[in-house]
């Protein structure tokens, strides 16, 4: 409401916001798939896209890190579990695939939905390239990947002047592998590293960097269930990050960070 001095009084509403926004959402068509990034957990981090796309589907294939609040938007769907733990029984990427396929011959409309994005470490690409090859018409909506807004959640920026000038997002999944990533070489960059799916190899991922030149005093962070009301953060130091995850029971799902941007979290907080 305006107040007679040109400016407005009062809290507009999530309605009105959408209204002035214009959003008009494309329409999810039978025998199309739309592969959905739900961001890091919070139902705040979702996309506007997604959420219509929740909205519309009659069948939601879902990922174990899909909280319930979210996958509550899609009422009138049929729900398939598609969700990948690690050491945990799991339906394989082929038949994951297959299920997609088939929903959408069969002139379902399907939303695949991930947590984070699609195409950051979630196999986005693959389904896409199934699709693709099927001719089965797709789209890919992102969501705010973890490994940036769980950080920010957190309270550590991913990039800050002064401290470094790239960020690299690594997963810990093959550590130990002989599809491993070349981790002292990840340390010789001098560049934060925020690791996906690291949890159980986090003593051999810490060791790796430390061999790679890294000081022990190195900060290092470990967030799990980020943005949720399970999160709960470990902040250490490179050398002491595998211990003190451990003695604080952190399980996955959980990201590693490493390097000095974890140190801004306190800085931030305005501690000492």
């Amino acid at each position: 409401m305006n107040d007679g001095t040109g400016n407005n009084s009062g809290n507009t509403t999530i309605e009105q916001a959408l209204a002035r926004l214009n959003f008009k959402p494309r329409q999810l068509e039978p025998g199309h798939v739309w592969l959905a990034g739900a961001g890091p957990g919070d139902p705040g981090c979702l996309t506007l896209e997604v959420l219509a796309a929740l909205g519309q589907c009659d069948a939601l294939v879902y990922d174990a890190l899909v909280s319930p609040d979210i996958m509550a938007v899609a009422s009138g769907a049929e729900l398939f579990y598609a969700g990948k733990r690690g050491g945990q029984p799991s339906m394989k990427q082929d038949d994951i695939t297959a299920l997609l396929v088939r929903l959408a011959r069969e002139g379902r409309r399907v939303v695949r939905l991930k947590g984070g994005d699609p195409y950051i470490f979630g196999r986005g690409g693959e389904e896409a390239l199934a699709l693709a090859r099927e001719n089965i018409p797709f789209r890919v909506l992102s969501g705010l990947t973890s490994g940036l807004s769980a950080l920010a959640g957190a309270g550590i920026p991913a990039t800050m002047r002064g401290i470094n000038k790239a960020v690299i997002l690594a997963t810990g999944h093959a550590a130990g592998t002989d599809d491993d990533l070349d981790w002292k070489a990840i340390a010789r960059t001098g560049q934060p590293v925020v690791v996906y799916m690291g949890m159980a190899n986090l003593p051999l991922i810490s060791a790796s960097l430390l061999g790679g030149g890294l000081p022990p005093s190195t900060p290092a962070a470990v967030i799990v269930a980020a943005t949720t009301p399970q999160e709960r953060i470990v902040v250490a130091t490179l050398a002491t990050i595998a211990e003190e995850a451990a003695a604080a029971g952190l399980t996955a799902p959980a990201l590693i960070v490493v390097g000095g941007i974890v140190a801004m979290r306190a800085a931030l907080a305005g501690e000492p």
